[in-house]
Protein backbone atom coordinates (compact mmCIF):
# COMPACT_ATOMS: atom_id res chain seq x y z
CA UNK A 1 0.00 0.00 0.00
CA UNK A 2 1.47 3.67 -1.13
CA UNK A 3 1.89 5.99 1.70
CA UNK A 4 -0.08 8.91 2.30
CA UNK A 5 2.82 11.59 1.30
CA UNK A 6 3.48 9.87 -2.09
CA UNK A 7 -0.25 10.00 -3.20
CA UNK A 8 -0.13 13.53 -1.58
CA UNK A 9 3.04 14.26 -3.83
CA UNK A 10 1.39 13.35 -6.88
CA UNK A 11 -2.15 14.94 -6.60
CA UNK A 12 -0.21 18.01 -5.48
CA UNK A 13 -1.84 18.66 -2.26
CA UNK A 14 -1.07 18.38 1.29
CA UNK A 15 -0.75 15.23 3.87
CA UNK A 16 -3.90 16.21 5.24
CA UNK A 17 -6.27 16.72 2.50
CA UNK A 18 -5.22 13.26 0.94
CA UNK A 19 -6.03 12.02 4.67
CA UNK A 20 -9.20 14.32 4.84
CA UNK A 21 -10.27 12.95 0.71
CA UNK A 22 -10.14 9.53 1.41
CA UNK A 23 -11.66 9.03 5.02
CA UNK A 24 -14.85 11.19 3.15
CA UNK A 25 -14.56 14.52 4.63
CA UNK A 26 -17.46 16.93 3.62
CA UNK A 27 -15.10 19.84 3.10
CA UNK A 28 -13.02 18.99 0.58
CA UNK A 29 -13.45 20.46 -2.50
CA UNK A 30 -14.86 17.76 -5.45
CA UNK A 31 -11.70 18.64 -7.74
CA UNK A 32 -9.13 18.17 -5.05
CA UNK A 33 -11.20 15.03 -4.14
CA UNK A 34 -11.17 13.55 -7.61
CA UNK A 35 -7.17 14.50 -7.92
CA UNK A 36 -6.54 12.26 -4.79
CA UNK A 37 -8.49 9.49 -5.70
CA UNK A 38 -7.15 9.41 -9.14
CA UNK A 39 -3.57 9.59 -7.51
CA UNK A 40 -4.14 6.68 -5.28
CA UNK A 41 -6.18 4.48 -7.98
CA UNK A 42 -2.95 4.92 -9.41
CA UNK A 43 -1.43 2.97 -6.64
CA UNK A 44 -3.99 0.55 -6.42
CA UNK A 45 -5.17 2.28 -2.82
CA UNK A 46 -7.45 -0.13 -1.14
CA UNK A 47 -9.49 2.61 0.26
CA UNK A 48 -10.14 3.62 -3.41
CA UNK A 49 -13.94 2.44 -4.21
CA UNK A 50 -15.22 3.99 -0.92
CA UNK A 51 -13.81 7.33 -1.64
CA UNK A 52 -15.16 7.37 -5.02
CA UNK A 53 -18.29 6.61 -3.84
CA UNK A 54 -18.67 9.05 -1.49
CA UNK A 55 -17.28 11.96 -3.40
CA UNK A 56 -20.77 13.60 -3.45
CA UNK A 57 -21.57 12.75 -0.19
CA UNK A 58 -24.89 11.32 -1.09
CA UNK A 59 -26.92 8.72 0.85
CA UNK A 60 -29.15 6.27 -1.14
CA UNK A 61 -32.47 5.73 0.08
CA UNK A 62 -32.60 2.15 -1.61
CA UNK A 63 -35.74 0.29 -1.71
CA UNK A 64 -35.55 -3.65 -2.37
CA UNK A 65 -39.25 -3.47 -4.33
CA UNK A 66 -40.61 -0.62 -5.76
CA UNK A 67 -39.86 2.81 -4.54
CA UNK A 68 -43.63 4.07 -4.17
CA UNK A 69 -46.13 1.50 -3.62
CA UNK A 70 -49.76 2.57 -1.88
CA UNK A 71 -49.56 0.25 1.21
CA UNK A 72 -46.44 2.20 2.30
CA UNK A 73 -49.08 4.87 3.69
CA UNK A 74 -47.72 7.36 5.79
CA UNK A 75 -44.74 5.35 7.38
CA UNK A 76 -42.63 6.30 4.37
CA UNK A 77 -43.77 10.19 4.07
CA UNK A 78 -42.60 10.95 7.59
CA UNK A 79 -39.63 8.40 7.50
CA UNK A 80 -37.98 10.13 4.56
CA UNK A 81 -38.92 13.91 6.42
CA UNK A 82 -36.82 12.44 9.02
CA UNK A 83 -34.11 11.58 6.88
CA UNK A 84 -33.49 14.57 5.11
CA UNK A 85 -33.68 16.08 8.49
CA UNK A 86 -30.88 14.25 9.29
CA UNK A 87 -28.82 14.62 6.66
CA UNK A 88 -28.92 18.10 6.96
CA UNK A 89 -26.57 18.37 10.10
CA UNK A 90 -23.57 17.46 7.71
CA UNK A 91 -24.87 18.88 4.25
CA UNK A 92 -25.51 15.17 2.87
CA UNK A 93 -28.42 14.75 -0.15
CA UNK A 94 -30.33 11.97 -0.95
CA UNK A 95 -30.85 9.60 -3.86
CA UNK A 96 -33.94 7.38 -3.94
CA UNK A 97 -32.28 4.07 -5.69
CA UNK A 98 -34.54 1.24 -7.19
CA UNK A 99 -31.97 -1.86 -6.46
CA UNK A 100 -33.93 -4.79 -7.83
CA UNK A 101 -34.61 -2.52 -10.95
CA UNK A 102 -31.15 -1.14 -12.07
CA UNK A 103 -29.35 -4.73 -11.29
CA UNK A 104 -28.41 -5.83 -14.21
CA UNK A 105 -27.85 -10.34 -14.51
CA UNK A 106 -25.14 -11.74 -12.65
CA UNK A 107 -24.64 -8.52 -10.49
CA UNK A 108 -24.92 -7.96 -6.51
CA UNK A 109 -26.78 -5.20 -5.01
CA UNK A 110 -23.74 -4.20 -3.23
CA UNK A 111 -21.93 -3.82 -6.90
CA UNK A 112 -25.14 -1.45 -7.93
CA UNK A 113 -24.66 1.09 -4.85
CA UNK A 114 -20.68 0.56 -5.65
CA UNK A 115 -21.51 2.09 -9.77
CA UNK A 116 -23.59 4.72 -8.64
CA UNK A 117 -21.56 6.33 -6.44
CA UNK A 118 -23.37 6.51 -3.41
CA UNK A 119 -21.80 6.94 -0.16
CA UNK A 120 -24.11 4.89 1.95
CA UNK A 121 -26.90 3.46 2.19
CA UNK A 122 -30.44 3.66 4.02
CA UNK A 123 -32.13 0.82 3.36
CA UNK A 124 -35.95 -0.58 3.14
CA UNK A 125 -36.31 -4.57 2.66
CA UNK A 126 -39.26 -6.90 3.22
CA UNK A 127 -39.63 -10.41 4.25
CA UNK A 128 -39.08 -11.72 0.28
CA UNK A 129 -35.67 -8.98 0.17
CA UNK A 130 -33.79 -10.09 3.67
CA UNK A 131 -30.95 -11.16 2.52
CA UNK A 132 -30.21 -7.86 0.02
CA UNK A 133 -29.50 -6.10 3.45
CA UNK A 134 -27.06 -8.97 4.65
CA UNK A 135 -25.09 -9.12 1.17
CA UNK A 136 -24.61 -5.01 1.35
CA UNK A 137 -23.31 -5.39 5.14
CA UNK A 138 -21.05 -8.53 4.26
CA UNK A 139 -19.62 -6.13 1.48
CA UNK A 140 -18.54 -3.48 3.97
CA UNK A 141 -20.68 -0.89 2.09
CA UNK A 142 -22.04 1.45 4.92
CA UNK A 143 -25.77 0.48 5.44
CA UNK A 144 -28.56 1.25 7.95
CA UNK A 145 -31.95 -0.65 7.75
CA UNK A 146 -35.43 1.02 8.84
CA UNK A 147 -37.96 -1.02 10.27
CA UNK A 148 -36.94 -4.39 10.46
CA UNK A 149 -34.42 -6.17 13.00
CA UNK A 150 -32.09 -8.58 12.54
CA UNK A 151 -31.20 -10.55 15.49
CA UNK A 152 -29.09 -13.05 13.84
CA UNK A 153 -26.55 -10.90 11.61
CA UNK A 154 -24.48 -9.06 13.51
CA UNK A 155 -22.96 -7.11 10.22
CA UNK A 156 -26.81 -5.55 9.78
CA UNK A 157 -27.33 -2.61 11.28
CA UNK A 158 -30.79 -1.29 11.48
CA UNK A 159 -33.06 1.11 13.57
CA UNK A 160 -36.58 0.06 14.57
CA UNK A 161 -39.43 0.10 17.09
CA UNK A 162 -40.12 -2.69 19.06
CA UNK A 163 -44.57 -3.07 18.81
CA UNK A 164 -45.20 -5.93 21.06
CA UNK A 165 -45.53 -4.97 24.12
CA UNK A 166 -48.01 -1.99 23.02
CA UNK A 167 -49.93 -4.11 20.71
CA UNK A 168 -50.37 -6.64 23.60
CA UNK A 169 -51.40 -3.51 25.52
CA UNK A 170 -54.07 -2.54 23.24
CA UNK A 171 -55.80 -5.97 23.51
CA UNK A 172 -55.41 -6.06 26.62
CA UNK A 173 -57.44 -2.34 26.97
CA UNK A 174 -60.45 -4.06 25.30
CA UNK A 175 -60.42 -7.18 27.11
CA UNK A 176 -60.68 -4.94 30.20
CA UNK A 177 -63.69 -2.92 28.47
CA UNK A 178 -65.34 -6.64 28.26
CA UNK A 179 -64.38 -7.20 24.84
CA UNK A 180 -63.44 -11.19 24.44
CA UNK A 181 -64.48 -11.53 20.05
CA UNK A 182 -61.45 -9.52 18.80
CA UNK A 183 -60.29 -9.94 15.45
CA UNK A 184 -56.83 -9.16 13.82
CA UNK A 185 -56.28 -7.48 10.65
CA UNK A 186 -52.39 -7.77 9.91
CA UNK A 187 -50.07 -6.40 7.07
CA UNK A 188 -49.58 -9.52 4.77
CA UNK A 189 -45.69 -8.69 5.11
CA UNK A 190 -44.03 -10.55 7.60
CA UNK A 191 -41.34 -8.29 8.58
CA UNK A 192 -40.35 -8.85 12.52
CA UNK A 193 -42.36 -5.39 12.81
CA UNK A 194 -45.35 -6.74 11.61
CA UNK A 195 -44.76 -10.30 13.46
CA UNK A 196 -44.65 -8.17 16.78
CA UNK A 197 -47.92 -6.90 16.58
CA UNK A 198 -49.28 -9.88 15.92
CA UNK A 199 -48.23 -11.81 18.34
CA UNK A 200 -48.84 -8.67 20.98
CA UNK A 201 -52.58 -9.66 19.84
CA UNK A 202 -52.35 -13.33 20.74
CA UNK A 203 -50.26 -12.67 23.70
CA UNK A 204 -53.07 -11.08 25.02
CA UNK A 205 -55.75 -13.54 24.56
CA UNK A 206 -53.74 -16.33 25.48
CA UNK A 207 -52.46 -14.47 29.01
CA UNK A 208 -56.58 -13.69 29.53
CA UNK A 209 -57.83 -17.60 28.62
CA UNK A 210 -59.35 -16.71 25.42
CA UNK A 211 -59.02 -19.05 22.69
CA UNK A 212 -57.17 -17.98 19.42
CA UNK A 213 -60.00 -18.09 16.60
CA UNK A 214 -58.52 -18.63 13.13
CA UNK A 215 -61.28 -17.16 11.54
CA UNK A 216 -60.83 -13.42 13.42
CA UNK A 217 -57.03 -13.71 12.69
CA UNK A 218 -56.85 -11.98 8.69
CA UNK A 219 -53.73 -11.52 6.46
CA UNK A 220 -54.60 -8.18 4.58
CA UNK A 221 -53.25 -5.53 2.13
CA UNK A 222 -52.01 -2.62 4.28
CA UNK A 223 -54.56 -0.15 1.84
CA UNK A 224 -58.10 1.26 2.56
CA UNK A 225 -59.49 -1.33 0.50
CA UNK A 226 -58.07 -3.93 2.31
CA UNK A 227 -59.00 -2.28 5.94
CA UNK A 228 -62.69 -1.70 4.16
CA UNK A 229 -63.11 -5.68 2.90
CA UNK A 230 -61.84 -6.95 6.27
CA UNK A 231 -64.65 -4.74 7.46
CA UNK A 232 -67.50 -6.15 5.60
CA UNK A 233 -66.66 -9.61 5.94
CA UNK A 234 -66.52 -9.63 9.61
CA UNK A 235 -69.42 -7.59 10.44
CA UNK A 236 -71.39 -10.24 7.89
CA UNK A 237 -70.02 -13.16 10.07
CA UNK A 238 -73.04 -15.35 12.14
CA UNK A 239 -71.31 -13.89 15.14
CA UNK A 240 -69.07 -10.49 14.10
CA UNK A 241 -66.27 -9.70 16.61
CA UNK A 242 -66.89 -6.81 19.09
CA UNK A 243 -63.43 -5.45 18.79
CA UNK A 244 -61.17 -5.00 15.69
CA UNK A 245 -57.26 -4.70 15.94
CA UNK A 246 -55.68 -3.02 12.63
CA UNK A 247 -51.75 -2.89 11.98
CA UNK A 248 -51.61 -0.47 9.50
CA UNK A 249 -52.94 2.84 9.55
CA UNK A 250 -54.35 3.38 5.88
CA UNK A 251 -56.00 -0.19 6.95
CA UNK A 252 -57.95 1.49 9.66
CA UNK A 253 -59.13 4.63 7.26
CA UNK A 254 -60.37 2.17 5.06
CA UNK A 255 -62.09 0.33 8.46
CA UNK A 256 -63.85 3.36 9.58
CA UNK A 257 -65.33 4.73 6.04
CA UNK A 258 -66.48 1.32 5.45
CA UNK A 259 -68.18 1.54 8.67
CA UNK A 260 -69.73 4.58 8.28
CA UNK A 261 -70.69 3.47 4.64
CA UNK A 262 -72.74 0.18 6.55
CA UNK A 263 -73.76 2.50 9.58
CA UNK A 264 -71.76 0.56 11.87
CA UNK A 265 -71.45 2.44 15.05
CA UNK A 266 -67.57 2.91 16.15
CA UNK A 267 -67.37 2.50 18.99
CA UNK A 268 -70.90 1.14 19.95
CA UNK A 269 -71.46 -1.33 17.74
CA UNK A 270 -67.80 -2.19 17.33
CA UNK A 271 -64.26 -0.69 18.43
CA UNK A 272 -61.15 -0.23 16.81
CA UNK A 273 -57.55 -0.25 17.51
CA UNK A 274 -55.34 1.58 14.70
CA UNK A 275 -51.56 1.72 14.10
CA UNK A 276 -50.42 5.03 13.41
CA UNK A 277 -46.84 5.69 11.85
CA UNK A 278 -47.63 9.53 11.66
CA UNK A 279 -50.97 11.60 12.32
CA UNK A 280 -53.44 9.62 10.95
CA UNK A 281 -55.57 8.94 13.98
CA UNK A 282 -55.67 12.61 14.77
CA UNK A 283 -57.43 13.17 11.46
CA UNK A 284 -60.34 10.44 11.46
CA UNK A 285 -63.78 10.85 13.04
CA UNK A 286 -64.06 9.70 15.74
CA UNK A 287 -60.00 10.01 16.91
CA UNK A 288 -58.73 6.01 16.70
CA UNK A 289 -57.16 4.20 18.97
CA UNK A 290 -53.89 3.87 18.20
CA UNK A 291 -50.71 2.14 19.00
CA UNK A 292 -48.03 4.92 17.77
CA UNK A 293 -44.30 4.60 16.42
CA UNK A 294 -42.33 7.83 15.39
CA UNK A 295 -41.28 6.97 11.65
CA UNK A 296 -39.76 10.54 11.48
CA UNK A 297 -37.37 9.68 14.35
CA UNK A 298 -36.81 6.50 12.97
CA UNK A 299 -35.48 8.25 9.95
CA UNK A 300 -33.37 10.76 11.38
CA UNK A 301 -31.74 8.68 13.24
CA UNK A 302 -30.78 6.39 10.61
CA UNK A 303 -29.64 9.66 8.56
CA UNK A 304 -28.05 11.08 11.17
CA UNK A 305 -25.71 7.74 12.29
CA UNK A 306 -25.22 6.95 8.91
CA UNK A 307 -23.74 10.37 8.07
CA UNK A 308 -21.38 10.60 10.92
CA UNK A 309 -19.68 7.77 10.57
CA UNK A 310 -19.09 8.38 6.88
CA UNK A 311 -17.42 11.08 8.24
CA UNK A 312 -15.77 9.45 11.48
CA UNK A 313 -14.63 6.25 9.64
CA UNK A 314 -12.39 5.58 12.69
CA UNK A 315 -14.68 6.33 15.72
CA UNK A 316 -15.66 3.05 17.23
CA UNK A 317 -18.68 4.28 19.28
CA UNK A 318 -20.07 4.80 15.46
CA UNK A 319 -19.24 1.19 14.28
CA UNK A 320 -22.39 -0.54 14.59
CA UNK A 321 -25.99 0.96 15.08
CA UNK A 322 -28.78 -1.34 16.13
CA UNK A 323 -31.23 0.85 17.45
CA UNK A 324 -35.01 -0.47 19.00
CA UNK A 325 -37.31 2.04 19.87
CA UNK A 326 -40.55 1.63 21.61
CA UNK A 327 -43.92 2.17 20.64
CA UNK A 328 -46.74 3.77 22.58
CA UNK A 329 -51.00 3.04 23.16
CA UNK A 330 -52.75 6.15 22.97
CA UNK A 331 -56.08 5.96 23.77
CA UNK A 332 -59.06 7.92 21.88
CA UNK A 333 -62.44 7.48 20.79
CA UNK A 334 -63.16 4.61 19.06
CA UNK A 335 -62.74 1.87 21.50
CA UNK A 336 -65.39 1.39 24.31
CA UNK A 337 -67.70 -1.59 25.90
CA UNK A 338 -69.17 -4.31 23.70
CA UNK A 339 -73.07 -3.04 22.99
CA UNK A 340 -76.01 -4.44 25.07
CA UNK A 341 -77.62 -4.95 21.86
CA UNK A 342 -75.06 -6.66 19.42
CA UNK A 343 -75.54 -6.93 15.74
CA UNK A 344 -74.98 -8.33 12.25
CA UNK A 345 -74.20 -5.90 9.28
CA UNK A 346 -75.12 -7.43 6.15
CA UNK A 347 -73.00 -6.05 2.84
CA UNK A 348 -76.07 -4.10 1.84
CA UNK A 349 -75.94 -2.52 4.98
CA UNK A 350 -78.90 -4.70 6.53
CA UNK A 351 -78.66 -4.30 10.42
CA UNK A 352 -79.25 -7.95 11.90
CA UNK A 353 -79.71 -8.05 15.64
CA UNK A 354 -78.60 -10.56 17.36
CA UNK A 355 -79.05 -12.38 21.03
CA UNK A 356 -76.49 -11.03 23.69
CA UNK A 357 -74.11 -13.97 24.67
CA UNK A 358 -71.61 -13.44 27.04
CA UNK A 359 -68.18 -14.48 24.35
Amino acid sequence: MPSVRRIASRAGVSVATVSRALNNHPNVDPNTRRKVIEAAESFGYSKVMSARASQTNVIALAYTGELVRADYGGFDAAMQAGILRGLNEHRFDLRMVALQRDAVPGEGYARVLERKTIGGTILRVFEDSRLVAAEIADAGLPCVVIADRFPDHPNVNFVCCESRADSRRAIQHLIDLGHKRIALGVHSVRDTDHVDRRNGYEDALKDNGIALDPALENEIVASTEGGAGLITRLMSMPTPPTAVFFTDPLATVGALRRCLELGVRVPQDLSIVGFDDSDVRKHTFPACTSVVQDAEMLGFEAARWLTRRLINPGDENLKSMRLVRTTRLEINQTTGRPSSDPVRVLPDGTRVKLQQTHS
